[in-house]
């Protein structure tokens, strides 16, 4: 039997210190105060002295209300019937459903063993073009997607969310506005995604401290399904607003602080979290998007910084499109040699011109006279982004490859391309043949009027000549 104790001892913040023994490091207690009940983490041990962080606040809390340890951890219920379901930052319903409460599961578990993991080889389609063909989603995959403030960074999350070819979504919201939430639910429910989804959603008139469970209410639910064998997608948005929950988590316990403000263990906070991304022997898979917010658009931030060495590449989320310079998903190479033989080639191909065409840009804000291949470059340019960087574009991989070859045939000749003369024989979406036979006639036709008036120069040179002649003879 638990002990029960009603002395606590301070209250600083959302922090509260009590004087018990026996009690585990993050072990859960019930707080009962004239509010109701409300839970605690253990987030210190100091001999017998225990520090809990109060998940609704400490606000209305007396020194003298009841504590009673619970003897476990975070758990939540885990089934099939939390499909379509919503939960609070305590795991609690927040659709008014009924709560679940069986088969419960410990969250913020180790993360799986390298032996029980395989090496990443399936793609997962996103009908995004930026992604699908520039930088592939691979199933296990972690990658942020980094974002000032006001991007559509929520927007693309959610499409990924619609599109994704995955079995389910689990998506966890920190600090969320109202209508940013809505704005989830009411979009999966529109687009018929929502029975196959499941949210943890924190809001920002929250207490802070709730934001600090939901990625790992989100990861051990995604963990028990891809062990059920289910391709799993977990969205997690915004993970800046969890490391700020850390961050005033430690300023109350008075640790010392590191960059900015932030604790010294902001690295393995978010590592432990990320690592929870696998791809199971024989069973599904868990792969993980999470959105990074920089402040001032800094990626030097501590957040942004320490993020780039955990995962696997990341998104950059610009001028509402994905940047094709800074963007990079460093498994791509896993699964596009196996979609379409032009895949790689185009991958490249169109980067590469669209870097020249930001070049041929600069030159023309600096008032450079345009030649007739930077007149090409800057045509290509904004078919590129209309076509394949705007973000409202949704086509499967293989539409986006051939209206890739669509745009580069608009714009250039094949030799122009620098593409495999193979690979343009098979998917120039013109007629090559007839295009170098009508090429060869233009190419004749010049050469005969250029013949033509290099005849006529010549005659009218003689004539002048031979006037020239008579009238010295005269």
């Amino acid at each position: 039997m638990r002990k029960v104790y009603n002395k606590i001892l301070s209250i600083s913040g959302n922090v509260i210190s009590v004087e018990a023994e026996g009690i585990a490091y993050e072990e859960l207690a019930e707080i009962t105060s004239w509010r109701g009940k409300s839970l605690a983490q253990v987030i210190k041990l100091e001999g017998n002295m225990v520090y809990l962080q109060v998940f609704a606040g400490s606000r209305g809390i007396s020194t003298d209300d009841e504590i009673r340890f619970l003897g476990h951890p975070m758990q939540v219920s885990f089934s099939d019937d939390m499909l379509g379901r919503i939960f609070n930052g305590s795991g609690e319903p927040r659709d008014g459903g009924p709560p679940l409460t069986e088969n419960v599961i410990e969250i913020a578990g180790p993360p799986v063993n390298p032996a029980k993991r395989i090496v990443p080889k399936r793609m997962i389609r996103t009908n995004i073009p930026m992604i699908d063909v520039f930088n592939s989603l691979v199933a296990s995959q972690k990658l942020p997607i980094f974002s000032i403030s006001g991007e559509p960074y929520n927007e693309l999350l959610a499409r990924i969310a619609m599109q994704a070819e995955v079995d389910m979504i689990i998506l966890g919201g920190m600090g969320l506005k109202f209508d940013q939430y809505m704005f989830f639910r009411n979009i999966l429910e529109e687009g018929g995604a929502l029975g196959r989804s499941i949210f943890f959603i924190h809001t920002a008139d929250e207490p802070v401290v709730e934001s600090l469970m939901v990625p790992d209410l989100a990861l051990a639910v995604a963990e028990k399904f891809a062990l059920q064998g289910k391709e799993v997608l977990c969205l997690l948005t915004d993970m800046t607003n969890f490391a700020d929950a850390l961050k005033e988590i430690a300023i109350t316990m008075e640790q010392v602080p590191s960059n900015r403000g932030y604790p010294g263990d902001l690295y393995s906070q978010l590592a432990s979290r990320y690592e929870k991304a696998v791809d199971f022997e024989g069973s599904g898979a868990i792969t993980t998007l999470a959105v990074t917010t920089m402040p001032g658009d800094d990626v030097t931030h501590p957040v942004p910084d320490n993020t780039g060495y955990i995962t696997e590449g990341q998104f950059y989320l610009k001028n509402g499109r994905i940047e094709p310079f800074g963007s990079l998903s460093r498994l791509k190479q896993q699964v596009n040699d196996d979609t379409r033989s032009d895949h790689r080639a185009i991958m490249d191909g169109m980067i590469r011109l669209y870097a020249l065409y930001k070049e041929t840009e600069e030159k023309r804000a600096m008032g450079f006279r345009m030649s007739s291949w930077d007149q090409k470059l800057l045509k290509y340019g904004g078919r590129f982004e209309a076509g394949m960087m705007d973000l409202s574009v949704k086509i499967s991989l293989e539409d986006a490859l051939d209206r890739g070859w669509e745009i580069l045939a608009e714009c250039f000749t094949p030799e122009e391309t620098g593409l495999r003369t193979e690979l343009i024989r098979e998917y120039w979406p013109v007629d090559l043949d007839a295009a170098e036979e009508e090429s060869a006639e233009e190419s004749a036709d010049d050469q005969a009027e250029a013949e033509e008036t290099a005849v006529e120069e010549t005659t009218e040179a003689d004539t002048e000549t031979t006037d020239e002649v008579t009238k010295l003879d005269g």
